[in-house]
């Protein structure tokens, strides 16, 4: 139970505020809605703050968003929780817009080059570290290392889809989850549930449907559909996210892998959760695949729709699904089975960390089919040692002295151009 009851006008500037600081992705931002609520002003105790973040953490999408929309509706209802999502998300997504306009603008120019190198050897060293931190809590048996592995080999060497992995992982647990009782009692579902699923739904659904019926087949069109998948099984947080995403970009061509990395750099300087990426992989999707006469409105409107398509639906599992998910989720099989998928995140988010170095150590490289499998060899002679030397540094800044996020990207950035100062290249 709370502590105090704030009035909703004392508690927005709050949640602007986490909005606006939340830098280090969501270890940083869940620490920083810790401090805020439970140890400065003491609205939610740490028991409850706890539950929340482990109902946050089965759920698919951003976790951070997610929790700090459970605080506003624990604390205000539903326009709370509208409150506490919306600006958790508002001002990272206004500095991703802008920061993806200044892209297809600028981000061919001479001085782009080096800065863009240094983000991504930062976020090479950022995807290693959350695989460490993800697998060290999540792989706690042999049945979850195997998963993980298993997950790891799909995504590395065949063209298997993400949603099979998920699929394939929760049907293990499922399979060697057991029988039991659920482990603890919970609340009663909230009157009214149905009806707030339902407007949560069509609010979600209706922008995507608009776009078809508008423009069937379109860039647009496409984007709301694929989104909206995606957050309804990005299981395992973004970086997880993003290897499916990669998939479809380039099933639809929207960006190539160099231009993802370039994405995910600029995201992990924004306040916010890292999904932001989508919104640009939506804008500079939409842009490029726009007539230059549109591209600029298309581009907007690529990115909010890559952004309503992704953190719509964490209103709807949080006010309509929430009660029943957390007590179908505590049930044995269920709960395995959200283990498994957990474990094949770990997986996926290794693939990720190997592609992502693949592409940026490497100038050029080829890539073997045969059926389903599909293996990408790079050339071995195309070696860049520029970057390599800055994402050893990014490794030794992050591992070794524990450099803060933000503190790692600038020294990185900064190695980057002062190597194209020297004549490096």
């Amino acid at each position: 139970m709370t502590r105090t009851s704030p009035a909703l006008a004392e508690a927005l500037p709050v949640w602007l505020k986490v909005g606006v600081l939340g830098f280090g992705g969501p270890a940083g931002q869940i620490a920083l809605l810790h401090r805020e609520v439970v140890e400065t002003r003491g609205w939610i105790d740490d028991d409850t703050f706890a539950r929340a973040l482990s109902f946050c953490m089965l759920l698919p999408g951003p976790e951070a968003q997610q929790l700090a929309t459970w605080l506003g509706w624990r604390l205000h209802g539903i326009r709370g929780g509208l409150a506490a999502g919306l600006l958790f998300v508002l001002p990272g997504l206004a500095v991703i817009l802008g920061l993806s306009a200044l892209y297809v603008v600028y981000g061919r120019s001479a001085w782009a080059g080096p800065v863009l190198l240094g983000l991504k050897a930062a976020v090479v060293a950022l995807v290693v570290q959350a695989l460490a931190r993800i697998g060290r809590r999540t792989l706690k048996d042999r049945a979850g290392v195997a998963v993980a592995i298993g997950a790891f080999g799909l995504m590395a060497f065949t063209v298997l889809p993400f949603p099979l992995m998920v699929l394939a992982a929760g049907a293990v647990g499922w399979i060697l989850g057991g029988k039991g009782e659920a482990s603890a009692p919970v609340a009663p579902a909230r009157a009214g549930g149905a009806r707030v699923a339902l407007v949560c739904l069509a609010a979600w659904l209706a922008p995507i449907a608009l776009a078809w019926a508008i423009a069937p087949g379109s860039t647009l069109a496409w984007m709301g559909l694929t989104f909206s998948g995606l957050a309804a099984i990005s299981f395992g947080g973004a970086y997880a996210a993003l290897a499916y995403l990669g998939q479809a970009s380039a099933v639809f061509g929207w960006l190539s892998p160099t231009q993802m990395l370039d994405g995910l750099g600029l995201a992990e300087t924004t306040p916010g959760p890292l999904v932001l990426v989508f919104v640009f992989v939506g804008f500079v999707g939409a842009f490029q695949a726009a007539p230059l006469e549109s591209a600029w409105i298309m581009g907007l409107l690529g990115g909010l729709m890559a952004a309503w398509a992704t953190f719509a639906p964490s209103f709807l599992w949080i006010f309509a699904g929430g009660p029943l998910f957390e007590r179908w989720g505590r049930r044995p099989r269920p709960a395995r089975s959200l283990a498994m998928v957990s474990a094949a995140a770990v997986g996926v988010i290794g693939q990720l960390a190997l592609w992502f170095a693949i592409h940026l150590l490497f100038r050029s490289g080829h890539t073997l089919e045969a059926g389903v499998l599909r293996v990408v060899v790079p050339d071995v002679d195309a070696l860049n040692p520029g970057a390599l030397g800055v994402v050893v540094l990014a490794l030794g800044l992050t591992f070794a002295l524990r450099l803060p996020m933000l503190a790692m990207i600038a020294v990185t950035v900064g190695a980057a151009v002062l190597l194209r100062a020297i004549g490096f290249n």
